[in-house]
Parts: C-alpha cells; sequence; structure tokens
C-alpha cells in the first residue's frame, strides 16, 4: 500500500472509531505531539476534546462526502450529526457550547478537515465548519432571516 492510499485509511479509521464513540482508539491515530488548529496539544489534548464532543454528543458522527489526498495531506468534506445531549465543558465546536444545558436536539451539518499525517499518525488537524448552522439547529442561535425579494426594475 502505498503512503496516499495508507493515509486516506488512517483517516477513514478514525473517522470510524469517533462515529462508533471509540475515543482512545481516535486518540491514538494521532501522533503524541499532535497539532490541532495550529497549537501543540498532543495525543492528550485530543483526547480530551473528542470526550468531551462525545459526552456534548454521544451520537456524534462524522461520515465522508468526500475525500482528497496528496502528498502528506488528507483533506475531507463530511456530514455531520449528533444529538445535544450533554454538558459541554471545552471550546470545541466553536465553544458555544461550554456549560449550555442540553434540549436534546439533533443537528447536521459540513466540516472540512484538513489532516497531515506523518509514519501513519496525524500531526497536524484543522477543519472549518459550520458552527452558526450547528446552534442554529439547535435552537441557541437566531434563524436565518428571511427576506422579501422584489422584482429586479
Amino acid at each position: 500500500m502505498d503512503v496516499i492510499a495508507r493515509n486516506k485509511e488512517v483517516i477513514r479509521q478514525n473517522l470510524a472509531h469517533i462515529c462508533g464513540g471509540d475515543v482512545k482508539a481516535a486518540a491514538a491515530d494521532f501522533a503524541e505531539n499532535a497539532d490541532n488548529f495550529g497549537r501543540p496539544v498532543g495525543r492528550e489534548g485530543i483526547q480530551r476534546t473528542l470526550e468531551d464532543i462525545l459526552t456534548t454528543f454521544p451520537d456524534y458522527c462524522l461520515r465522508i462526502v468526500e475525500m482528497v489526498a496528496v502528498g502528506d495531506a488528507v483533506i475531507v468534506r463530511c456530514n455531520v450529526t449528533g444529538t445535544h445531549l450533554g454538558m459541554a465543558k471545552r471550546p470545541a465546536n466553536g465553544g458555544g457550547l461550554v456549560g449550555v444545558k442540553p434540549e436534546g436536539k439533533r443537528h447536521e451539518i459540513t466540516h472540512i478537515h484538513w489532516y497531515t499525517l506523518r509514519d501513519g499518525k496525524i500531526v497536524q488537524h484543522y477543519a472549518n465548519r459550520d458552527d452558526l448552522g450547528m446552534m442554529r439547529q439547535l435552537g441557541l442561535a437566531p434563524p436565518v432571516p428571511t427576506a422579501s425579494v422584489s422584482p429586479a426594475k
């Protein structure tokens, strides 16, 4: 198996671990000194964040829509779902859920994750998430305003 195929498999496995609620296995896919959003957090920091996300959304799942790999990078566009059943303690998912009482509402949004891998481990992770869409679906942000459209003159 070439490096690109192996890297894609690591990411598929990582997302499957998260969807299955296996935080330790998901964290083990990261290097001991991994960065998250450009900050050195290490595998332990990744594990703590995943634990908090899965406490907040016990059914949290990222389903791959598209995956591209070039060199040591794997980029994934995914559909993310979860039901707000727990209270977040860490500023994951934009930080807007810290201390917020769960109402049992479900969200479905899009994420784009960019991973850098070395020797079969994730060494860097960045993500672009629709946090506002999630907050709106959870009833924690106002809905998108509807504007009346007047005919062009």
